[in-house]
């Protein structure tokens, strides 16, 4: 077994870096996406306007964005595992390469949504009523039985 030790001569700054509970509003989330955070996990801005924001790559898992506009938001390579986009707007959303596992979006808007190759699981992941995971060219993280 073999240990890389990595020493640094400055400590990180996390100073920048806001705790999940301060983000209370768009703006302060985009702050800290700005300021390089990237973790975001357990966020809670059910009901929140963050339309045409840019998140890529963020860690949203087991957010809460119920009922959030997320009309043209930028969520490309994120990971939204077990989060929560019920009555979510999602309309023109870029979701292509994300992470869908456990994610809930039923009644989520969802027109002219890309969500190429985005992963999900077919039992866990729950979509909209008519929603085709398959059409919309999304890969099952788990092969059929």
């Amino acid at each position: 077994m073999y240990y890389l030790i990595v020493r640094r001569s400055e400590p990180i700054d996390m100073s920048d870096h806001k705790a999940i509970a301060e983000i209370t509003s768009r703006e302060t989330l985009l702050a800290a996406y700005q300021s390089g955070q990237r973790a975001f996990s357990g966020l809670s801005l059910s009901g929140t306007d963050i339309s045409g924001i840019d998140l890529k790559g963020a860690d949203l898992s087991y957010a809460e964005l119920n009922e959030a506009n997320l009309t043209q938001a930028n969520l490309r390579g994120c990971d939204l595992s077990y989060a929560s986009l019920r009555e979510a707007n999602l309309t023109q959303a870029d979701l292509r390469g994300s992470m869908l596992i456990g994610t809930d979006l039923r009644q989520a808007t969802v027109t002219d949504a890309n969500f190429h190759d985005a992963d999900y699981d077919p039992t866990e992941t729950h979509f909209p009523a008519g929603f085709d995971p398959i059409k919309a060219e999304m890969k099952s993280d788990r092969a059929k039985a």
